[in-house]
């Protein structure tokens, strides 16, 4: 299996933040750490930076599972992969299991698939500038 860079590790960090004590995010899951709503049950929980960096080290290899998953052991580039990673990190495996995304990298149509990042910038029905940024991101590490 492939094994997601220090860029994923950095993107998440970059993008997420990191936030000791629970909160609802943008679509109003309770969340913890660097974007993590696993068993996150409501407001005001509390985590330490090590529970914090655990999370996440465990939700990269959850999210790197799905990507492997899901891509059918395709020989994906490691850009390729990274940005995957990322984007399920962020958005979860029903998102990318069901995405025009996957289903672009299925057919090789490379540059077709870096063109569906940029689409999952909303939530709640507003583009949201981080999000913006994110998916930026990703299809410039997709590319690479």
């Amino acid at each position: 299996m492939m094994q997601p860079t220090r860029w994923v590790i950095d993107t998440i960090k970059e993008h997420e933040g990191c936030q000791l004590k629970s909160y609802l995010d943008a679509g109003g899951l309770p969340t913890i750490g660097y974007g993590h709503t696993k068993r996150v049950y409501h407001p005001g929980m509390f985590i330490t930076q090590e529970q914090a960096d655990d999370l996440l080290r465990a939700d990269i290899l959850d999210a790197s599972l799905v990507v492997t998953h899901w891509t059918g052991g395709m020989k994906l580039t490691q850009g390729q992969f990274d940005a995957c990673v990322d984007f399920v990190y962020n958005l979860g495996s029903a998102a990318f299991a069901g995405s025009t995304l996957l289903k672009k990298i299925k057919s090789m149509d490379y540059a077709g698939a870096s063109t569906q990042f940029e689409l999952w910038n909303h939530c709640k029905g507003r583009v949201l500038v981080g999000l913006t940024k994110r998916r930026q991101d990703e299809k410039e590490r997709f590319l690479s």
